[in-house]
């Protein structure tokens, strides 16, 4: 075979190659928007019975489903908030400051990544009953709070990492304050750090359920509602909402891509 034809051949096993990866990902949610539109009414839901929008409707009959989106969607705001709060904070202070034990603690942050999500469960369980912390919508806060957080300092830190501080003293030499140059210089040069750490910590959030299992008492969270539907096989009007999730999902990513929410310079 000719380098030209051996040359065609691997672009061809590539182009092959990408086309079953895409479909390996891709196979999943399309099964997802199809079955959303099913009209069987028969569990488990898996066979065909013809083209129907009214699973759609009966979303918004479907209190327990609403309620339960609801709360994770609340979970997942609070705890974003908070994480990217104390993340920020801590990766600043981490940057600036020097102490004894610093490694230690720095090496500690990797704890709650690397720890299987059960043992994760487990732990905060047992530190909410001996504390006699009531199950539910606190708890389940509090629990995001602390897998979220690490991911929100790795953010921010990696943007310190080329941070000049020479800037902040500049600001200072002209007669701003320390609080005053932290929000109108720090704070925007690390701003880009600061949103990719809070929408890993909410995608994290809203998508957890090992942990949320253990933590969530009577407090029922979108993920939580999924897992229970799957012993009789998961309702087309789950799928229904799923896939306005990610109708929703695919227009802030395709706006935001687009530079609609950047400044006009």
């Amino acid at each position: 075979m000719s380098r030209k034809g051996k040359a065609k051949a691997k672009k061809g096993l590539g182009g092959v190659f990408c086309m079953l990866v895409y479909l390996f990902l891709f196979l999943p949610i399309v099964v997802i928007v199809v079955n959303s539109f099913n009209a069987t009414t028969s569990k488990p839901y898996l066979s065909w019975k013809g083209f129907t929008f009214d699973w759609y409707i009966k979303i918004w009959e479907n209190s327990s489903l609403l309620d339960a989106f609801g709360n994770t969607i609340i979970i997942a705001a609070v705890s974003t908030i908070l994480a990217t709060v104390i993340g920020t904070l801590g990766a600043v202070g981490m940057y600036k400051y020097k102490f004894r034990g610093k490694g230690i603690i720095d090496g500690l942050l990797y704890i709650p990544v690397v720890i299987p999500e059960i043992v994760l469960g487990i732990s905060l369980l047992t530190i909410f009953t001996n504390v006699n912390i009531p199950r539910g919508m606190l708890t389940l806060i509090l629990a995001h709070v602390s897998f979220s957080v690490p991911y929100v300092i790795f953010n921010v830190r990696a943007r310190l990492s080329g941070y000049d501080n020479s800037i902040e003293e500049a600001s200072l030499d002209l007669g701003a304050n320390r609080i005053t140059t932290f929000f109108e210089v720090t704070l925007p040069v690390l701003a880009p750090g600061i949103a990719g750490g809070a929408l890993l910590a909410f995608t994290l959030s809203i998508d957890d359920v090992i942990i949320s299992y253990f933590v969530n008492g009577q407090t029922k969270t979108y993920p939580l509602k999924v897992m229970e539907s799957i012993k009789s096989g998961v309702a087309p009007d789950v799928n229904a909402l799923s896939t306005l999730i990610l109708v929703g999902t695919i227009v802030l990513v395709v706006l935001t891509q687009s530079g609609l929410f950047k400044k006009k310079r």
